[in-house]
C-alpha cells in the first residue's frame, strides 16, 4: 500500500443515484494511497448507486451534510451519474460546502454529471475543465472554457468525463491532492 496521502481526509459528496463505479474507484484509489475517506450526503443511512441506468450497490454514509464542515477535509470528489448531482446542486447545504473547498483553496476532483454542482457552486468560471459532452454548453454557460480530454487539471480542479476516463482521473486526482499543502 502506498502512502501518498496518509495522514489526508478526502469527502466524497454524493446522494442517491451516484454513478457507482464513479464513487467506488476513486475512493479505492485514494484508500490504496493512504487517504481517509468519508462519503458526505444530505441524509443518514445508505445511498443508492447506479450502474448507467439500473440499480447497482448501495453505499453507507459516513457523515451528514449536517454535520460535515470544509475545514474536516483535505479534499473533496464529486462523483457523477445524472440523478446525484442534479439533486445536490438543488441542496444549499451541498452548493455551500462545495463552494468552501474552493474558497479555502483545496483540491476538488469531479467527473462526468458531478460537475453540475459546480456549476452551481459558481466554482467553474475562468477554468478549463472537461465533463460529460451534454454538460458543454452548461460549464460555458457558467464560465468555464470547456474541453473534451480524458483528464484536464486546472488549480487544483481536476475533471474527467466518464467512467472510462477513470484511471486517469484518479492518477492525476491522487497527484493533486498529494500536491496539496497538509493541515496545520
Amino acid at each position: 500500500m502506498s502512502t501518498d496521502l496518509q495522514g489526508k481526509r478526502v469527502a466524497i459528496l454524493a446522494t442517491n443515484g451516484f454513478e457507482q463505479v464513479e464513487l467506488i474507484e476513486p475512493r479505492r484509489a485514494l484508500v490504496a494511497a493512504g487517504a481517509q475517506t468519508e462519503v458526505v450526503s444530505p441524509s443518514e443511512g445508505r445511498i443508492q448507486g447506479m450502474q448507467h441506468h439500473d440499480k447497482g450497490e448501495a453505499v453507507g454514509v459516513d457523515r451528514t451534510l449536517d454535520r460535515a464542515k470544509p475545514g474536516d477535509y483535505d479534499a473533496l470528489v464529486l462523483p457523477g451519474g445524472v440523478i446525484n448531482p442534479d439533486a445536490l446542486r438543488l441542496d444549499q447545504r451541498a452548493v455551500d460546502f462545495v463552494r468552501g473547498f474552493f474558497e479555502a483553496q483545496k483540491p476538488v476532483a469531479a467527473i462526468c454529471h458531478g460537475l453540475w454542482t459546480l456549476i452551481e457552486a459558481d466554482a467553474v468560471r475562468g477554468r478549463k475543465v472537461t465533463s460529460w459532452p451534454s454538460l458543454k454548453t452548461d460549464l460555458r454557460n457558467a464560465g468555464a472554457e470547456w474541453v473534451d480530454s480524458e483528464v484536464v487539471v486546472d488549480h487544483g480542479l481536476i475533471t474527467s468525463r466518464k467512467p472510462d476516463d477513470l484511471p486517469a482521473f484518479c492518477t492525476k486526482m491522487i497527484q493533486e491532492f498529494r500536491a496539496a499543502p497538509r493541515p496545520a
